[in-house]
């Protein structure tokens, strides 16, 4: 028990450090949260703050997502992939995720949890991550929507784990789709804009 309130704790103030908005202060003096779509997450970073300081946030998102997870395994809970270290690791991962979304750095509002997420899965799965990923950047360069390729990546997931990785543990799977699901709540919003025809569009190509 004692290994779970650790790391969950830990990963909590991890996934709590506000990448966003500390880079956005620090260099240029304002909140991400004031501007763009009031998210402090890399893609409305990206929108206000540009490519250079996007790349920054997105990476070090990603990187509290997979320290989280990777944690438990340097300090010896168990071998990879035993029950025990998978079941840390789950708990740790949705910490960092949490904390992402409300950070207790930043009054409780933070990002989506998408580069999180992501270094959380890199963490568990390094191999149905990479594909996720794949299916995050086609989706994306074919649509230019950054929401809808996150969302149907994260559902990716799970399926991934259930039907072509034969993943058997039950807890993963769980968390996989937990994880997934969340992703997709907090895009409810965008959902709608979606629908509507109202999301905005990020070709990052373009100078």
């Amino acid at each position: 028990m004692m290994d779970f309130i650790l790391f969950a704790i830990s990963a909590y103030l991890l996934g709590s450090i506000p990448t966003a908005i500390w880079l956005g202060k620090a260099k240029y003096g304002i909140d991400v949260r004031e501007h763009g779509s009031n998210n402090a997450g890399a893609t409305n970073t990206f929108r206000v703050l540009g490519k250079k300081s996007g790349v920054v946030v997105l990476f070090i998102d990603i990187l509290k997502g997979f320290i989280a997870v990777f944690l438990p395994f340097i300090f010896g809970i168990g071998e990879w992939g035993s029950n025990h270290l998978i079941e840390v690791q789950l708990v740790a991962a949705l910490c960092a995720v949490s904390g992402h979304v409300l950070p207790i750095f930043a009054n409780f509002r933070g990002g989506k949890g998408v580069a999180t997420s992501l270094g959380v899965i890199v963490g568990v799965h390094p191999i149905a991550a990479g594909i996720c990923v794949a299916v995050f950047l086609i989706v994306f360069v074919i649509s230019k929507y950054v929401s809808l390729g996150a969302m149907i990546a994260a559902c990716c997931f799970p399926i991934l784990l259930a039907f072509y990785f034969k993943v058997d543990s039950v807890w993963l799977l769980s968390f996989s789709v937990l994880l997934s699901a969340v992703v997709v709540y907090v895009h409810k919003k965008n959902i709608g804009r979606l629908l509507r025809k109202e999301e905005n569009k990020m070709n990052l190509f373009k100078k």
